[in-house]
């Protein structure tokens, strides 16, 4: 009898769950059969697109971060929650902090990038980065305890004005109401550098509606316990705060890039148009931490959204290498992009449409719906989303 091959798939986010559950929905032969196993971290997938409602309390834990056992129980994938320590390419090997090596066929890297905090004195002791659930219920704590001082206002100063940071700050702002003072920090010239022009200039507006004040071309010197010093134009100033988000930067996991394959000089893995690692076939990496060019030559833009559509061409490039199938080189198609911008409010370009308002809002809502995991957990949040209104419309 021949072994039956193994997949290891190492990061459990939109390119490696993703990429698992396609592994599991194609027609395998009896006898090529894998076993796939998923290894992350953490015990829950995390939506990371709908994290900032968290904040407004418009959506709950369990709608956008449920847990990979409930995710994985109606397929033949097995999940580690573990920490991967190190891959050792010649022997086809992944140690695990905790529990034995896996030996693999194939190899799937998506273990997605880190917040750097060490971009300025003081980020790593006094900023919080927001990325995953945990820097969400850091936050939440933070807040709370602030808004139950009697201090007249909360000074919030949000550092990165690209996505992450604009939404963060339309949300605390509707969050905090009268009471925020929020500042957006931006080393360049613009917000949303790489967005198009309709989200930009209704970000630009959602933000100034909420009283956000932007600082742009302004570079962050150092954070402490209770201010942070700016520099503009050569002049500088410390300001008292009480909160430092930082979203600027990623960082590829440590464990990437001391693999011996070609990376960028960030660190990303260059992969193929098949989305394999340079010189190694057996290893397929996407997302974050991968550098990608599509079958265009195109730069893939490093989004949830690429991660979503690289995780179908990586799910069935694994099966066809395993079964003797030819592969695919990866089409990335742009389907817009969408921005929460405040409770109930988003903008939406794309596909030849430009939303914004409560229209791009729902847009957002049911485009997020569509590509949550499964089909269990789709009707579970679906029907929570649809009983919600009739819910408050009873409460006394």
């Amino acid at each position: 009898m021949t072994q039956q091959p193994r997949i290891c798939i190492l990061g459990g986010g939109f390119g490696g769950l993703y990429t698992a559950l396609r592994l599991n929905q194609l027609p395998w032969n009896k006898s090529e059969k894998p076993e796939i196993v998923l290894v992350d971290q953490r015990d829950r997938f995390l939506f990371s697109p709908l994290l900032y409602e968290l904040l407004t309390g418009e959506l709950q834990t369990w709608e956008i971060a449920p847990p990979f056992a409930e995710l994985l129980a109606n397929t033949s994938i097995r999940f580690y929650q573990d920490t991967v320590t190190g891959i050792d390419t010649d022997a086809k090997r992944v140690q695990l902090q905790d529990a034995p090596e896996l030996t693999y066929d194939r190899l799937v890297v998506a273990m997605g990038g880190e917040t750097p905090l060490d971009m300025a004195p003081g980020a790593a002791e006094y900023a919080i980065p927001f990325r995953t659930i945990a820097d969400a219920y850091r936050v939440e704590e933070r807040l709370r305890l602030l808004e139950e001082t009697s201090t007249e206002k909360i000074r919030v100063v949000i550092v990165g004005a690209g996505y992450s940071g604009v939404e963060l700050a339309c949300k605390l702002a509707d969050r905090l109401g009268e009471r925020g003072r929020l500042r957006l920090v931006e080393l360049t010239d613009q917000i949303l550098r790489t967005s198009s022009e309709f989200n930009r200039e209704t970000a630009e507006k959602a933000l100034r509606d909420r009283g956000v004040w932007l600082d742009l071309e302004t570079k962050v010197e150092a954070i402490a316990a209770d201010s942070i010093s700016l520099e503009y134009r050569g002049k500088l100033d410390t300001i008292p705060t009480d909160l430092v988000l930082w979203t600027v930067g990623t960082n590829v996991p440590e464990v990437v890039q001391n693999l011996p394959l070609k990376h960028n000089q960030r660190g990303q893995l260059v992969v193929t148009p098949t989305l394999q690692a340079i010189d190694h076939p057996d290893i397929f990496a996407l997302g974050d931490m991968a550098e990608s060019y599509d079958a265009e030559g195109k730069r893939v833009p490093a989004t949830a959204q690429a991660a979503f559509q690289q995780a179908e061409y990586t799910g069935w490039n694994v099966w066809a290498s395993l079964s003797g199938r030819p592969l695919l080189p990866f089409r990335y198609e742009n389907l817009g992009e969408m921005m929460t911008l405040g409770a109930e409010e988003a903008t939406f370009s794309g596909l030849g449409l430009k939303l914004d308002g409560q229209m791009a809002y729902l847009a957002r809502r049911l485009a997020y719906l569509y590509r949550m995991p499964t089909l269990d957990h789709q009707l579970k949040v679906g029907l929570n989303w649809i009983a919600q209104p009739i819910r408050e419309w009873l409460a006394p």
